[in-house]
């Protein structure tokens, strides 16, 4: 059985060294959870992810609840959630405090535009490890690609991306797969 101060410290270490938000921190909760203590297998890892991303809140919070309710029930996703979040808190309290003072320290702002391209790294990777343990076809890579032109270069509302895949994936089942899971 997996002990509440286990999944604490496991989503502590999550949100403690991952920098670039919820997305970023997916690479590390796959290592903890699937890898290192194998608590979740990869496909409920991937159908925690895209349910986490459907709920409204906050992505990272989502996958501790989730995660810490299917492995302890309430006091499991309590310590989860607790773990994920104390270390932010803690350094956004204090980034805030410092930020104040010297934001306008051009080395300050030289350190964030260093961090930019490492969290675009961060939140591509997982994408790729998804697809590919989602065994993702490459004949299906126009639609992420189509729905991030639609959104940045046409500008449309990205709930209205979200209904039209929740849609197309709902049509594609019920004609290609006849209705049956």
């Amino acid at each position: 059985m997996v002990r509440k101060s286990d999944l604490f410290w496991s989503f502590f270490k999550v949100g403690t060294f991952t920098i670039g938000g919820g997305y970023a921190m997916i690479p590390l909760m796959q290592s903890e959870l699937v890898e290192r203590h194998g608590w979740l297998g990869e496909e409920e890892f991937l159908d925690d992810v895209a349910l986490a991303q459907s709920m409204p809140g906050v992505f990272a919070v989502n996958m501790a609840a989730m995660t810490g309710y299917r492995l302890r029930r309430l006091g499991g996703a309590a310590a989860a959630i607790a773990g994920n979040v104390l270390m932010p808190i803690v350094f956004i309290l204090l980034l805030a405090t410092v930020f104040r003072a010297f934001g306008d320290n051009v080395y300050v702002q030289r350190v964030f535009m260093g961090l930019r391209p490492c969290v675009v790294a961060l939140i591509a990777a997982p994408v790729f490890n998804m697809a590919r343990s989602a065994k993702v076809a490459w004949s299906n890579a126009w639609i992420p690609a189509a729905s991030a032109a639609a959104v940045w270069l046409l500008g449309v509302n990205p709930v209205l991306v979200v209904l039209a895949a929740a849609a197309g994936g709902w049509l594609w089942w019920r004609v290609a797969k006849g209705g049956r899971p």
